[in-house]
């Protein structure tokens, strides 16, 4: 009897675990603003890197506010988000890269002419509000406002970590399959119709389908949690 007690507790502890899992949580990693900061409207996780963007599109002016949170892999590393105006990899990018320089986090642009090749210079587009910050929890945060081209509804967007900065200037990066792996596509539109479900975006259909499963993990574990006391007492 003492055994199947002990059994049933492990199990009601199994399933209230489940309940509270982060793997099954809907939102981003929360963004630690610093003061003054503005909240933005989405964001998405980055796997690769551990990385999280926060950003908001204003189709009025066509103009793209980002914030990336990456961890740094060491005092002395880089952190870099940028698009591809052109392509859907690294090379030919605009970018932004962070690194602490004299005991300061900065920001400069960069184009992205090959993987071994960092020229700091102006990018193809407008960009302000430029800002990095080290947060208390060991990450690296680019702040940053851009210019996108008109009825943009998408961009090709990079981000990337390097081991190492010599003289204010990053050194490049390694070429693991995360390294060359980190590029992907940016939604700023999603088109919704409300009279039509086959014309909703993937991306929102997706997220339907996720909390109608995560629904039903929810509805499925409190049902066996009632379920427990009766065998079990």
């Amino acid at each position: 009897m003492r055994s199947l007690f002990s059994l049933c507790l492990i199990l009601l502890f199994s399933l209230w675990v489940t309940l509270i899992s982060p793997s099954h949580s809907f939102n981003c990693s929360p963004l630690k603003l610093f003061v003054s900061k503005k909240q933005y409207s989405n964001c998405t996780e980055l796997l690769i890197f551990n990385s999280t963007l926060h950003f908001t599109f204003n189709a009025t002016n066509s103009s793209l506010s980002i914030s990336l949170s990456a961890p740094l892999l060491n005092p002395n590393s880089w952190t870099a988000w940028g698009i591809n105006p052109t392509a859907t990899r690294m090379i030919g990018s605009q970018a932004f890269i962070a690194f602490r320089n004299k005991g300061s986090s900065v920001v400069k642009t960069y184009n992205i002419s090959s993987y071994s090749s960092i020229v700091e210079g102006k990018l193809s587009f407008d960009v302000w509000d430029l800002e990095a910050k080290t947060s208390d929890d060991g990450k690296m945060v680019i702040y940053g406002s851009l210019k996108v081209s008109t009825s943009v509804e998408k961009v090709n967007q990079v981000w990337q970590v390097g081991q190492g900065v010599t003289n204010g200037h990053p050194m490049k990066h390694e070429l693991t399959k995360g390294n060359l792996d980190s590029s992907g596509e940016l939604k700023l539109i999603d088109k919704v119709s409300s009279t039509s479900a086959s014309s909703i975006s993937p991306a929102l259909a997706n997220n339907n389908m996720e909390r109608g499963w995560r629904v039903g993990e929810i509805n499925a574990t409190l049902w066996t949690l009632g379920l427990l006391p009766i065998f079990c007492f």
